[in-house]
């Protein structure tokens, strides 16, 4: 499985607003594109459907723009990738069958360990949050802002 570039981009945005989150203002799309060298149009689809899901909120007007729902520790990259590109697995494969009945040599087999792996990934990424990833920007260990009091 590999992260989709609408993923990439939603997690890319959501990291900026939360290192900038001790901040008083929203932040404009125009603002977060500047910071993420991510193209705004594109960026705007993708706040949407962050909002949509409610992991951001946003604020109408001159001054206004995005800010996260809730902390960064709060929210996981699981949660983001799958508010962007729907539930995370690693393909269409369909059920397996039941009772030994495979259509095809080798199929159920497969599906069953396709669906293991799917499984383990997600469970990896939601060990992820926000805070994490702002602690590793920052060159810190993950979590180390959290055990300080930040």
């Amino acid at each position: 499985m590999k992260v989709s570039t609408r993923g990439d981009y939603a997690s890319r945005a959501l990291l900026s607003l939360a290192l900038h989150q001790g901040s008083d203002r929203p932040t404009s799309v125009t603002e977060l594109s500047r910071r993420t060298g991510l193209p705004q149009p594109y960026l705007e689809q993708i706040l949407l459907t962050l909002k949509g899901a409610g992991i951001v909120t946003s604020r109408r007007g001159a001054t206004g723009g995005y800010v996260l729902s809730r902390d960064p520790s709060q929210i996981t990259l699981a949660q983001i990738i799958s508010a962007v590109d729907g539930p995370l697995t690693l393909g269409d494969f369909g059920a397996p069958h039941e009772n030994g009945a495979c259509e095809h040599e080798g199929q159920c087999v497969l599906r069953d360990v396709w669906a293991q792996v799917g499984s383990h990934m997600r469970e990896h990424l939601r060990t992820y949050t926000l805070a994490d990833m702002v602690d590793r920007a920052r060159g810190m260990a993950p979590g180390a802002s959290q055990a300080a009091g930040h």
